[in-house]
C-alpha cells in the first residue's frame, strides 16, 4: 500500500485522569450589601486581609441555637465557601441545614446596631434575635 491508500490515523492526546468533578453547592445564607460592608469595613480595621467570615450555629441561648459569626483565617476541608460580592464566606455543613435559605444583614436602630438574621427554618426565635429553634 502506498500512503494514499493508507487509513488515516487520527491522533489524541493521552487522556489524564481527573479528579471527580463535585457539582457546584448552592450557598446557604446571603448577606445584604449592608451586611457585606460590614464585614468587609471590620476585616479592614483589623488588617484581615485574606481572611474568611465563617457562618454558623451553636448550641446554647434561650431558643436552643445561636447564630455565630466569626472571622477566620483558614477554612475547613468539609466548609461550604462561596463569595459575597469579593466576601470570602463559608459555612460547616452541620450549620448549612439550619441556615438554609437565610439572609443576614445589618442593621441600624435605636435599641443598638449589628446583624439580623432572617432565617426561613427557624420555629421559634428570642427577642434578640440571636437564638432560635428549629
Amino acid at each position: 500500500m502506498d500512503e494514499r491508500t493508507q487509513p488515516a490515523t487520527i491522533e489524541t492526546p493521552a487522556t489524564q485522569p481527573t479528579a471527580p468533578v463535585r457539582p457546584p453547592r448552592r450557598s446557604p445564607v446571603s448577606l445584604t450589601p449592608k451586611a457585606i460592608e460590614m464585614v468587609k469595613k471590620a476585616m479592614a480595621e483589623q488588617k484581615l486581609d485574606g481572611y474568611t467570615l465563617r457562618v454558623g450555629v451553636v448550641g446554647g441561648g434561650c431558643s436552643g441555637f445561636n447564630y455565630d459569626l466569626d472571622i477566620v483565617e483558614k477554612t475547613q476541608p468539609t466548609d461550604i465557601v462561596f463569595e459575597a460580592e469579593g466576601l470570602p464566606v463559608c459555612v460547616d455543613p452541620m450549620s448549612a441545614q439550619y441556615l438554609k435559605g437565610t439572609s443576614i444583614d445589618y442593621v441600624d436602630g435605636l435599641s443598638g446596631s449589628g446583624f439580623k438574621f432572617n432565617n426561613p427554618n427557624a420555629k421559634n426565635t428570642c427577642g434578640c434575635g440571636q437564638s432560635f429553634s428549629a
